[in-house]
Formats: structure tokens, C-alpha cells, sequence
């Protein structure tokens, strides 16, 4: 019989691992075929750049240097990487979005000694074809001065910043994967020509994510018939789009916060109450509250609460042979804005063994105090520790029997859980706890060196009937 479940499941590994090779083709087509040019991908977000209301007027705008300030390099395992972090093509970068923003004239400082030169030629071609023909030639215009100058620069470029994995191999088979997290920052600011003045200044940054999956299978199916099957892929956020969309959200940083200024106008003033303007200056109200992995910390969960879970409850005790058995609950939270939090729970489970050697059906009654580690964040870690009561009675007997039958036995209880919102009233609650009963009589049996004591397992719903301001 065991034989036959081992070939079972090695069937349906590797028919899974074939799946995934085969839901992995394109990865590995990409590696054998080459592909045609084809125009830029916009970078995320960029949207919001070219959708900003139209100005009343285009600002001339010039920009000599917007570069690389940062001088990193690229982070190796392997030794020394002289290749540069970052793109030092920036400064093409910006103008590239002074463009698509529609509220700029960029005009050419980069390179204005080519320019000056091509004129310089331009006019001396026009005054030997004078002096020849007699005829007089055009002058050049003249060269556009700007309003504003934009400087600034990438200042910051910071490797791994967040890093993870996980991995899980049986009998064999197994998979993995890894996660870094890089993150790049830009700053941009405009000064006035004719004062010298900076008008505005704002900064931006951006994650750059690369992740690596892969699954593999190593095991012997018949003797000397070894099985060896692997698969995977890799992904690295191009550096070039993740500076392309810090440097599109300077720029529209930099409109926005030029018309509340005053600086520059828009062609319609109603435009003011635009949703790209309302989302930023909301953004701009949140970011103060925004740790620096860019999450918002906020007082999320509201003073009062109530909760239902299911699970399975684990008898440790003197019987041997425990099995798990289904458990419900429900409870009433109540809530701080700091880590501590309580609840008070009420429920009904069972401890057994196998062969209905032991079995009691069990209610209870427990308070609890909660310690969040990350309370402002929509998700949290969390321990807990409390204390209740419990009754056990025969199966089939009424739920409230239990108090008069077989009383009731206090115990303390330790664990830890896991709560996400999904809503701002509703979050998901995954938890593991063990209780250790204070007596050795919930069993009838009173031997060993410890008490009775039992595991549960929940998962659970909690609602939240407000929130804090």
C-alpha cells in the first residue's frame, strides 16, 4: 500500500513538473528566437504623466546635466562588477518626459557646444553664398532662452534593500524561490532664470524587484532508474524602466506642485478638482505617514470588534494516540491605537484519541491579551497570551451540561498568529496556540509529570465595527 501511494505521488510530481516546464516555454523560447525592434514600452504609470490637464501656457525649460550621482556599481556575488547601477542616460530620460507631459519646451544645453557650432557653420555657409551671389542671405533666429532650468539627479541607488525566499523539498521534489528588492531615488528641482530662485524641489523613488522560481525532481523510480527533472525562470525589473517611472513621477510632481504654487497655470481652472491632482495631493497626505518601504502606517483597526474562527483542537495528555478534532469559536475585540489589544472568546471543540478511546466534548471561555508588532500596517504578526476555563462532558450531551457534570478546569494559553485586512473592517486571522490546563483531571487520568494540555489551530474572520481618525 505504501508502495503504491510513493508511485502515486511521484506520478503527480511529475506530471506537475511538466505542467510547469511547459507553462515555462515561453521563458525558454525567448532564449532561441530573436525578436524584432519595436517602440519603447511605456514605463508604469506613465499614464498619469501624459493624461495631466493641458497647461494655460508651456513653460521653456532647459536642462544641462540630470545624472547619475550615486557612482554604484553593479552588486556581485561573483567578484568585482564595473558595470554601472544605473543608466547614464538620464538626462535624455527627462527630457523624454518634459515632452510626453505637454507642459514643457525643452530646449537643447546638453550638448550646446554642437549646437553653437552647427550655427556657426550655418552662418558662415550663408556669408560665402552671400559674398558669391550678391544676394543677401537670412539671418538665423535666435535661440530660445528658457524660464526655468530643471537639475537634480539620480542620489541614491540602494541594493537589497528587501530580501526573502522560501523552499520546500520532499521525498526528492521540491521548489524554491527568492525575491531582492532594490530601490533608487531622484531628485528634481526648477530654478527661476531671471532671480536664481528654486522654486520647487521634489523626490521621488522607486523599487527595482528581481526574483528567481524554480522547481526540480531527483529521485529513483524503479531500481537504477533514477528520475532527474528541473525548471524555472528568473526576473529582473529592468533598471532603465524603474528610473524612467521615478523620473515621470518627479515631473508630474513638479506640475502639480508649480500650480498650487502659482508658478504656472492651467488652461481650464476647473481642472483643479481633476482625479489626477485630488489622487496626487492625497498621495502627498499619505506619504507623511509612509514608512520607508512605502507603506502606509495608519490606525487601522477600530476600538471594538467581534470575531468567528474554526480550526482543529490537538489533545496532548495521558491517552496516546491524540487525533485532531473540528473546533468553532467566537469572540468580541477590543482595540488600541498602540500594539495591545484583548479579546474575549467563547467555544465549543472536542479532545479525542483514535479508536474512541477518550473523547470529550469540551467548551470554553478565555480572555486574551494581544500584542501586534506592526499595528499600523495592513498586515501584522502578533502573540498572544490569556487564560480561561474549560468543561468537558460525554459526547452528545447538551452544550450547557458540561458546567454541571464534569466542572470546570482553568488553564493558560501561549501563541502566536497572523492578521491581514483584505477591507478596513474585515481582516483575515491565521493562528496556532497551545493551552496548558492547571490541573491533571480533564481526562479522569492523573499520572505524568505534566498536565493535561492541548493545540489549537484557527482560522479566522474579524470585523471591525469603526476606525480610528
Amino acid at each position: 500500500m505504501l508502495n503504491c501511494s510513493c508511485k502515486y505521488l511521484t506520478h503527480v510530481i511529475v506530471a506537475a513538473l511538466l505542467f510547469s516546464g511547459v507553462s515555462c516555454t515561453p521563458f525558454f523560447n525567448n532564449a532561441f528566437h530573436t525578436s524584432r525592434a519595436t517602440l519603447g514600452v511605456p514605463a508604469p504609470g506613465n499614464e498619469n504623466l501624459v493624461n495631466l490637464p493641458p497647461p494655460q501656457q508651456k513653460v521653456v525649460a532647459a536642462v544641462y546635466k540630470f545624472r547619475d550621482q550615486t557612482g554604484q556599481y553593479k552588486p556581485s556575488v561573483n567578484g568585482n562588477n564595473w558595470s554601472t547601477a544605473i543608466t547614464q542616460g538620464t538626462t535624455t530620460i527627462l527630457l523624454k518626459s518634459l515632452e510626453e507631459s505637454g507642459w514643457f519646451t525643452p530646449i537643447e544645453r546638453e550638448n550646446l557646444g554642437n549646437l553653437l557650432n552647427e550655427r556657426k557653420i550655418v552662418r558662415s555657409t550663408r556669408a560665402e553664398a552671400e559674398a558669391i551671389t550678391g544676394r543677401k542671405e537670412p539671418a538665423l533666429p535666435s535661440l530660445l532662452f528658457a524660464g526655468i532650468i530643471l537639475e537634480g539627479g539620480i542620489i541614491s541607488y540602494d541594493a537589497n534593500v528587501v530580501t526573502g525566499g522560501a523552499g520546500l523539498r520532499y521525498f526528492g521534489a521540491g521548489a524554491s524561490g527568492q525575491y531582492r528588492e532594490d530601490k533608487v531615488t531622484v531628485y528634481l528641482r526648477a530654478i527661476s532664470t531671471s532671480t536664481g530662485e528654486i522654486l520647487k524641489t521634489v523626490y521621488t523613488s522607486k523599487t527595482i524587484l528581481s526574483q528567481t522560481v524554480d522547481f526540480g525532481l531527483f529521485r529513483y523510480v524503479k531500481f537504477k532508474r533514477l528520475l532527474e527533472a528541473e525548471t524555472g525562470f528568473t526576473y529582473n525589473e529592468p533598471s532603465e524602466m524603474a528610473v524612467k517611472e521615478a523620473i515621470d513621477k518627479a515631473v508630474q510632481g513638479l506640475i502639480i506642485e508649480g500650480i498650487q504654487a502659482g508658478y504656472w497655470g492651467l488652461k481650464n481652472k476647473a481642472d483643479m478638482e481633476s482625479p489626477l491632482i485630488k489622487e496626487y495631493q492625497q498621495e502627498k497626505l499619505d506619504v507623511k505617514s509612509t514608512n520607508i518601504h512605502g507603506e502606509l502606517m495608519a490606525s487601522r483597526r477600530g476600538v471594538l470588534g467581534f470575531s468567528a474562527a474554526g480550526g482543529g483542537m490537538y489533545y496532548n495528555g495521558d491517552y496516546s494516540g491524540s487525533q485532531v478534532e473540528p473546533m468553532a469559536e467566537v469572540g468580541v475585540k477590543l482595540s488600541s491605537k498602540q500594539n495591545l489589544g484583548a479579546d474575549f472568546k467563547f467555544g465549543r471543540g472536542a479532545l479525542s484519541t483514535t479508536g474512541e478511546v477518550y473523547h470529550r466534548t469540551v467548551n470554553y471561555a478565555e480572555l486574551n491579551l494581544n500584542y501586534l508588532l506592526s499595528p499600523k500596517l495592513k498586515y501584522s504578526p502578533y502573540v498572544q497570551v490569556g487564560g480561561g476555563v474549560i468543561g468537558a462532558s460525554s459526547s452528545g450531551k447538551s452544550i450547557f451540561s458540561v458546567f454541571d457534570q464534569e466542572g470546570l478546569q482553568a488553564y493558560i494559553k501561549g501563541g502566536i498568529g497572523y492578521e491581514y485586512l483584505i477591507t478596513p473592517h474585515i481582516g483575515l486571522d491565521l493562528s496556532a496556540h497551545s493551552s496548558y490546563i492547571l490541573n491533571d483531571k480533564i481526562d479522569g487520568i492523573n499520572q505524568g509529570r505534566f498536565n493535561d494540555y492541548y493545540w489549537t489551530g484557527k482560522l479566522g474572520i474579524n470585523i471591525y465595527l469603526g476606525l480610528f481618525k
